[in-house]
């Protein structure tokens, strides 16, 4: 009889056991995961790292036949692989990528050219940089806007500086050339399609991505300044979310260590 009641008090007690795993795992949308460390963290899809970019920034990300290419897309992927987890890509405009990590929503990693920021920082908790990069401003080859000219040029009523929204040269054209007017696109590629358009005078991006997009598919145009701004790029990641981000930094020290992130570099870079 004692035994009976024994086996019973157990049954309820895993059964109350399991209810409450579940209402835990179901209240937010997310699922539990086991982490490389041993300890838990949230993911939106069981052994899926679910990967918020905006694929219109080359070299880093960018969309090629339907597949999410560049350096951070690899990074990404490598990330991913040291977690055993298998990377998922979904398309934010970029300014739309921080309150979505914030919010544990969509995605539990953001990787989309993001500078380490004290603004950011508000948002999302940052990982270890993985690649340091500058600002570069472009104008049309038929520009009068020449390198020793540049600031005072672009600095005057009249001028049209495209950036993308929520970028850092969103934020140097507004400190730097208050005289000018910003014009702010979702995305790179629109930046430097209005320029080519006659419908802005410059751009105003990342190093690396002024380079390719001139090198691609800009060549009537050339970089008239460049910015030692020294931009540290990392992932976001949500600040619910400590275990993942304490995972994904070991990840890319053992990516830096084993040389796959130098190997990406030289590759994009």
């Amino acid at each position: 009889m004692n035994m009976k009641k024994i086996g019973a008090l157990l049954a309820v007690g895993c059964l109350a056991a399991a209810l409450a795993l579940t209402g835990c795992a179901g209240s937010s949308g997310a699922t539990d995961s086991k982490s490389n460390s041993g300890s838990d963290y949230k993911l939106q899809s069981a052994g899926t790292l679910t990967i918020a970019t905006s694929p219109d920034f080359p070299p880093f990300e960018n969309m090629e036949n339907g597949e999410y290419v560049g350096l951070d897309i690899e990074v990404a992927k490598a990330v991913a692989k040291k977690l055993g987890l298998e990377p998922k890509f979904v398309s934010l405009q970029f300014d739309a990528i921080l309150p979505a990590i914030s919010s544990g929503t969509q995605a539990d990693m953001g990787i989309s050219g993001f500078t380490i920021d004290p603004e950011r920082a508000k948002q999302v908790d940052f990982t270890h940089s993985y690649y340091t990069d500058d600002l570069s401003i472009a104008v049309a080859n038929s520009s009068t806007v020449t390198k020793e000219t540049v600031d005072a040029d672009l600095n005057s009523a009249g001028v049209s500086i495209a950036v993308q929204s929520g970028t850092t040269g969103e934020t140097y054209v507004q400190e730097h050339y208050p005289n000018a007017r910003v014009v702010a696109y979702g995305n790179s590629n629109d930046c430097f399609a209005a320029m080519q358009a006659g419908q802005v005078n410059a751009v105003c991006t990342n190093y690396a991505v002024v380079n390719k997009m001139l090198a691609d598919a800009y060549k009537d145009a050339k970089v008239v300044k460049s910015i030692a701004t020294g931009e540290e790029y990392a992932i976001a990641v949500s600040p619910d979310n400590k275990a993942l981000t304490t995972d994904i930094n070991k990840a890319l020290e053992e990516l830096m260590a084993d040389g796959t992130i130098d190997n990406l570099l030289k590759q994009y870079m």
